[in-house]
C-alpha cells in the first residue's frame, strides 16, 4: 500500500496535483456563476414566463441529456488528440458566452436554447476534464482528487444561490437584473483555466494512434468492471431527479421568492462538506461501501420530501439530498477512473457520462409528470422506491462483489 494511501487526511490534501485544484476552483466560479442563475430559473420558468411544471423537468432533462450525449464525443476526441486542457477550455468557454442569453430571454423557448448551448459547454469540458484528473493523479488518491475537485465545485453552488438572494433582495425581486451578475464569474473562470491548469505530456503520445477511440476494438478493451460502474451509475441516475424539483417543492411549501436560492445554499453547503471527506474515505475502505451509505442517505431524502410537511420537513429532505451528493457522485468518478484503459479515459467518462445522462431525463421527464398529475408526494415517494431498489442491487449485485 502506498504512503499516500497510508497517511492522514492532512498528508492526503498535500498530495492532491495543483491543476487538480486550480479545476476545482475553475468548477467553483462557473458553479457561482450557473448557479446564481439556476436557483432562481424554474420559478423564472413558472412565475414570469408561464411554463409548467411538465415542462420545466422536460427542458432540465433536456439539458442534462444534452450534457451526456456531449460528453462522449468530447471525451473520445481528447484521446484521440492527447489535448484535453483545449477541450475544457472550449466548453467552459461555450458556457460563459450563454450567461448573457437568460438576462434577454422572452420564451421558453429561448431558455430551453440557453440551456441546451450551456449543457453542450459542460458536455465538451466534463469528460476530458475528469480524464484530466485521472492523468495527474496517483492510483492511491484519486478518491481525494476527485472529492476535493467536486467540494470546490460544490461551494460555487451554495455561493451563487447565496449571491442569488443578496441580489434578489437588492433588486427587489427582479430576475433579470439578478441574471445579468453571471458574466463576472464565469469569465474569471476561463481565466483561471487558461493561466492556472497544465496537462502532462504524456497524455499526447495517444494522438500516435490515428484513429478515433469510439470502435468497436476499443469498447471491447473496457473491463467488465468498467461495465458494471457504468450499469451502477445509470441506476443511480434513475433513483434521483433534476435538483429543481427542491426549489419547486419549497416554494409549494410558503418559501418567499427571494429566499429560493436558499434551498440550493442548503443542499450545496452539506455536499461540499461531504464531498472531500468521502473521497479520502473511499481511498482506504472502498468506494462501494461509501456509496451504499449515499443511497441510505437519498431514499430518507425523498421520505422527508414525500411525507413530512411543512417546510421544516423540506429542509430536513434537502440537507440528505446533499449528503447522497456528497456521498456519491466524485466517487462514481472514481470508479471510472479506476477501471478504465488508461489511453481512454476520456471515451470511458463520455460513455458513462452519456448513460447516465440519458437515465437522468428519464428520472426527470417522470418527476415532472408525476407532479403535475399527482402532486409532489408522488414524486418522491417514487423516488424512494427507486433509491431502495438501488441499495438493494449495490448491496447483493455484481457491483458490490
Amino acid at each position: 500500500m502506498s504512503r499516500a494511501h497510508d497517511e492522514t487526511g492532512s498528508a492526503t490534501w498535500r498530495n492532491v496535483p495543483r491543476s487538480v485544484i486550480a479545476l476545482g476552483l475553475v468548477s467553483l466560479l462557473m458553479d457561482v456563476s450557473s448557479e446564481l442563475i439556476h436557483g432562481l430559473l424554474p420559478v423564472f420558468m413558472i412565475t414570469v414566463l408561464g411554463a409548467s411544471t411538465v415542462a420545466v423537468g422536460l427542458i432540465e432533462g433536456i439539458a442534462e441529456a444534452t450534457a451526456a450525449i456531449t460528453k462522449i464525443f468530447s471525451g473520445a476526441l481528447s484521446d484521440r488528440i492527447g489535448k484535453r486542457k483545449l477541450l475544457v477550455g472550449i466548453g467552459y468557454g461555450l458556457a460563459a458566452l450563454t450567461k448573457p442569453i437568460f438576462p434577454l430571454a422572452g420564451t421558453i423557448s429561448e431558455i430551453l436554447a440557453a440551456r441546451f448551448l450551456d449543457r453542450i459547454g459542460k458536455g465538451i469540458r466534463e469528460a476530458p476534464r475528469d480524464a484530466l484528473i485521472a492523468d495527474v493523479t496517483p492510483p492511491a488518491i484519486r478518491g481525494a482528487s476527485y472529492g476535493l475537485r467536486q467540494a470546490l465545485d460544490t461551494i460555487g453552488a451554495f455561493a451563487g444561490p447565496l449571491l442569488a438572494v443578496a441580489l434578489m433582495a437588492l433588486y427587489a425581486d427582479n430576475f433579470r437584473a439578478v441574471f445579468w451578475w453571471a458574466l463576472l464569474p464565469a469569465a474569471a473562470a476561463v481565466l483561471l483555466l487558461v493561466l492556472g491548469v497544465h496537462e502532462p505530456d504524456g497524455v499526447k503520445a495517444t494522438a500516435a494512434k490515428g484513429h478515433w477511440p469510439i470502435r468497436k476494438a476499443e469498447l471491447k478493451r473496457m473491463s467488465s468492471a468498467y461495465w458494471i460502474v457504468v450499469a451502477t451509475g445509470a441506476v443511480f441516475a434513475l433513483a434521483r431527479f433534476s435538483e429543481a424539483f427542491l426549489v419547486l417543492k419549497a416554494q409549494a411549501d410558503g418559501l418567499a421568492l427571494a429566499l429560493l436560492p436558499l434551498v440550493y445554499v442548503g443542499m450545496n453547503v452539506v455536499y461540499a462538506s461531504v464531498a472531500a471527506p468521502a473521497g479520502i474515505l473511499s481511498d482506504k475502505i472502498g468506494r462501494e461501501n461509501v456509496l451504499l451509505g449515499g443511497l441510505a442517505a437519498l431514499t430518507s431524502a425523498d421520505l422527508f420530501l414525500a411525507f413530512v410537511p411543512g417546510l421544516g420537513g423540506t429542509m430536513v429532505g434537502v440537507g440528505l439530498w446533499g449528503l447522497y451528493l456528497g456521498l456519491s457522485q466524485g466517487l462514481l468518478s472514481a470508479l471510472v477512473a479506476d477501471t478504465a484503459p488508461d489511453d481512454l479515459r476520456g471515451t470511458a467518462f463520455g460513455l458513462f457520462n452519456l448513460v447516465t445522462g440519458m437515465a437522468l431525463l428519464a428520472a426527470s421527464t417522470l418527476a415532472g409528470w408525476l407532479w403535475y398529475a399527482f402532486g409532489p408526494t408522488a414524486t418522491f415517494a417514487t423516488g424512494a422506491v427507486f433509491s431502495g431498489l438501488t441499495i438493494l442491487i449495490m448491496a447483493f449485485g455484481p457491483a458490490r462483489k
